[in-house]
């Protein structure tokens, strides 16, 4: 086989991969399985703005501080006469007496030396200290609440199956959202937005919960309740339980959560702690037998069944009247972790599937007429050549498309208008090669001759030219996110194949027609 003969065969294998490549885009159950996959602008879909309510992010490590403070304090056998929150996120802490107080002063200077603090009132025998999180440290909890929301947040949608998402954030407490082809936005909404913060308590059965339920809550506890749908009225009913506040373990120390089924066939969720986890679960469990354990998920009870035996192995179940898809979102939201915060909807778009369709007409349109357009043109002004660049520029978009599919890749509109751009630059890599030519048909050479010496010397012009192009193509593929992104791989696949087709197709084409001529090239 010649040189020759292997580069033609070479050419027909790219482009029937190519073509092979697009068929699943436009007959659904083609194989292979694969195809381009349309943007949240082409097929519809959500776009959603979520804010992060870091403060809570804030108070929740200044709840751990006091926890902490309060160990320490009964550790060293210190009185004080209370330890709160205050409104602006600072430890009130109150003490009494001289000893209490220089133990006090000891611990803080000891353990707690990151914290500012301030006498806010003295007297004779007691103090009122505040202590607070130094600026710096709030400003690094907020942005690692934000930090933390986003990856949580891209793990859950990565496991519901949207393809192409795009998430990133938006200013410093914002994320943007985009799911292409979601057809369940209330769905999306409760699994993105859902906390997930799985605790274990312990049931308050020695307080009085009716007394509780009239505002006498007894220190320690608190009322929460279990939300029970009934199947056939479709209300649902609420039950009070008496929790105690204290946190036996929680859903940090899970590994996995799993759809299963109970006896009746009922879905559940199945839970597995970690080796650490299963430890304190066993110690739990062997510490209050006879004991009921809440299982609080979002400050929602789901049951509380009472310890019978020491549990050892790590697992448990979550039950909750669940429909199959609930028990499915809820061990996704489980094992993808819970939020450090709270989200709040700023925006929320559905783009539907006609905006969708106008998006795309409007989109192929362009192409096809600014495609013809280019194709007239090279007709009548370069003819025969013209013809070759012509069928050179069909094949770069099927190229594109075939290389699209390939990486299965999403088309957005910014997509499309890298794809129409890459049509302008194959063809002005054409024009530069066909001047080339006439300058070298001008010197009296044959035809095949002129176009060998065009082709040499317009290919470091256009190799130059396309180069820096693809350097910024590459950058725009590399840091570019959502529509960016999406212009910068049809851009980059746009100047491979246009160099394909311009240096290498065109000249066999070229090589084609005049093998076996001795006529001059009509250009």
């Amino acid at each position: 086989m010649t040189m020759l003969n292997f580069k033609r065969i070479s050419i027909l294998i790219i482009l029937l991969a190519a073509v092979i490549c697009l068929v699943p885009t436009f007959f659904e159950n083609a194989w292979p399985n694969i195809k381009i996959k349309r943007g949240l602008d082409l097929q519809g879909g959500m776009h959603l703005v979520l804010e992060v309510q870091t403060i809570q992010a804030v108070e929740a490590e200044v709840d751990r501080l006091i926890t902490e403070l309060k160990k320490d304090l009964r550790k060293e056998s210190l009185k004080h006469m209370g330890i709160s929150r205050t409104p602006d996120n600072a430890i009130s802490v109150k003490v009494s007496g001289d000893q209490n107080i220089d133990g006090f002063n000891t611990i803080i200077s000891d353990r707690y030396r990151g914290l500012t603090i301030k006498v806010n009132r003295q007297d004779a025998s007691t103090k009122e200290f505040a202590l607070s999180l130094p600026e710096s440290e709030t400003d690094d909890i907020k942005k690692m609440a934000v930090q933390q929301v986003l990856e949580t947040i891209r793990n859950r949608i990565d496991e519901f199956g949207v393809s192409e998402p795009d998430i990133r954030l938006q200013g410093q407490e914002r994320i943007l959202i985009q799911l292409p082809g979601v057809t369940d936005p209330a769905r999306a909404k409760a699994l993105i937005g859902r906390t997930a913060k799985l605790t274990f308590q312990l049931v308050d059965e020695a307080g009085d919960l009716n007394a509780a339920i009239k505002g006498n809550v007894p220190v320690g506890s608190t009322i929460l309740y279990q939300h029970n749908k009934d199947a056939a009225s479709g209300q649902t009913n609420k039950v009070p339980f008496l929790i105690k506040k204290r946190i036996l373990v929680d859903g940090s120390q899970l590994t996995n959560a799993r759809v299963e089924f109970d006896q009746f066939n009922m879905p559940e969720v199945g839970i597995e702690f970690s080796r650490k986890g299963a430890r304190i679960f066993e110690r739990i469990t062997a510490e209050n037998i006879n004991k009921r354990l809440a299982i609080v998920l979002d400050k929602k009870v789901y049951s509380a069944p009472v310890i019978q035996t020491q549990i050892a192995g790590g697992k448990a179940r979550i039950t909750g009247n669940f429909t199959i898809e609930e028990a499915r979102d809820l061990a996704i939201a489980l094992r993808a972790g819970s939020l450090p915060a709270d989200v709040k909807y700023i925006e929320e778009r559905t783009v539907g599937p006609t905006l969708g369709a106008d998006s795309i007409r409007m989109g192929l349109n362009s192409m096809l007429i600014g495609g013809v357009l280019v194709i007239l043109f090279m007709l009548i002004y370069y003819r025969v050549a013209g013809m070759i660049a012509n069928i050179a520029l069909i094949a770069n978009i099927i190229l594109i498309g075939g290389g699209l599919a390939a990486i299965q890749a999403t088309l957005s509109l910014p997509g499309i208008a890298g794809i129409i751009l890459t049509i302008g630059m194959a063809v002005d890599a054409n024009v530069i090669i066909f001047e080339r030519i006439r300058e070298e048909l001008t010197t009296g050479k044959t035809a095949l001759a002129a176009v060998e010496a065009g082709f040499d010397r317009a290919t470091l012009t256009i190799m130059d030219a396309n180069v820096t192009t693809l350097i910024v193509a590459v950058v725009l593929l590399q840091f570019g996110t959502g529509p960016i992104k999406g212009f910068g791989v049809t851009l980059t696949l746009g100047i491979i194949s246009s160099l394909f087709t311009a240096l290498i197709l065109s000249k066999t084409l070229f090589e084609l027609i005049l093998q076996n001529r001795k006529a001059s090239l009509s250009i």
